[in-house]
C-alpha cells in the first residue's frame, strides 16, 4: 500500500464570519493523482488554500507526511514541499520567464542549479524559447505553463493546481493536460481542481465531488463517470 501523503481531516475554513467549507475529510497517497471537482463557488479554491493556509483552517486537521501542518505559515508549507499553483497563475508580469522560475526556487536559492531549470524546459520546450521574454507578453497556453514550471521549480514531492484549464481554448487545454501526464508518468504526487470535469476525470484515478462546501461524493474516476448525478449536474448528459 503506498505511504499516505496528505489527510484532511474535518477541516472548515471561510472568510471572516462567513464558512465556504465544512468538515471536509479526503486523503492523497504518494504518487496518486486525485482530483476535486464541482460547480464555480463550491469551495474548491478555498480549499487549496486552506491546505496551504493563504486561508486558516477553523478546525480540523491538515497532515501532511506525518506532519499537522495546520498551523504552519505558508513559507514552512512550502518548504515541506508542497507547491500550490493558484488560479491564474499569479505570474510576475513585468519579470521574464527566467526570473519567474528563478522566483520559484526561493526556497533553496542558494542551490539553485542548471538541472532544474533543464528539468522544466524539458517538459516545457517553450518556456526556453521565451526565456528572456517578459511573462505578461506570453500566450494564455504560456502562462499557465510558466505557472506550472515555477512550480515545479521548488522541487515539490505534492503539486497542487487550481484549475489548470481555465480560460483556455480546447486545444491548449489538450496540451496543458497532456504536460501534466509527464509529470503524471514521473510520479509526482498531484492534486488537482478542475471545473472541467470531463478532463479532470479522464486524467485523474481517484476523485471527489465538492459541493456548498461539502464533500458530497467520492470514488474511483471512471465509477463518477458513469454516475447519474454527474452526468445529469456536470457533463449535461
Amino acid at each position: 500500500m503506498l505511504n499516505q501523503v496528505l489527510k484532511v481531516k474535518g477541516v472548515s475554513s471561510g472568510y471572516g464570519k462567513v464558512t465556504i467549507l465544512r468538515d471536509i475529510c479526503f486523503q492523497v497517497a504518494e504518487k496518486e493523482v486525485v482530483a476535486i471537482i464541482g460547480s464555480n463557488g463550491a469551495g474548491k479554491t478555498t480549499l487549496l488554500k486552506t491546505i496551504s493556509n493563504l486561508v486558516p483552517a477553523t478546525a480540523g486537521d491538515i497532515v501532511f507526511q506525518g506532519k499537522d501542518i495546520v498551523k504552519y505559515h505558508p513559507h514552512i508549507i512550502s518548504q515541506l514541499g508542497i507547491a500550490h499553483v493558484q488560479e491564474g497563475g499569479k505570474l510576475f508580469v513585468n519579470m521574464s520567464v527566467y526570473e519567474n522560475l528563478l522566483m520559484g526556487t526561493y526556497n533553496n536559492r542558494k542551490h539553485f542549479q542548471k538541472e532544474i531549470l533543464d528539468e522544466i524546459y524539458q517538459i516545457f520546450p517553450v518556456l526556453k524559447k521565451r526565456e528572456n521574454q517578459l511573462a505578461g507578453t506570453l500566450s494564455g497556453g504560456e502562462k499557465q505553463m510558466l505557472a506550472i514550471g515555477r512550480g515545479l521549480a521548488s522541487r515539490p514531492t505534492f503539486l497542487m493546481l487550481d484549475e489548470p484549464s481555465l480560460g483556455l481554448a480546447p486545444k491548449l487545454v489538450d496540451e496543458i493536460y497532456y504536460k501534466l501526464s509527464i509529470l503524471k508518468e514521473k510520479g509526482l504526487t498531484i492534486l488537482l481542481i478542475e471545473q472541467n470535469i470531463n478532463y479532470a476525470l479522464q486524467f485523474v484515478e481517484r476523485a471527489y465531488v465538492l459541493e456548498n462546501g461539502k464533500i458530497v461524493m467520492e470514488g474511483k474516476s471512471s465509477e463518477l463517470l458513469k454516475s447519474e448525478h454527474i452526468k445529469r449536474h456536470y457533463l449535461g448528459l
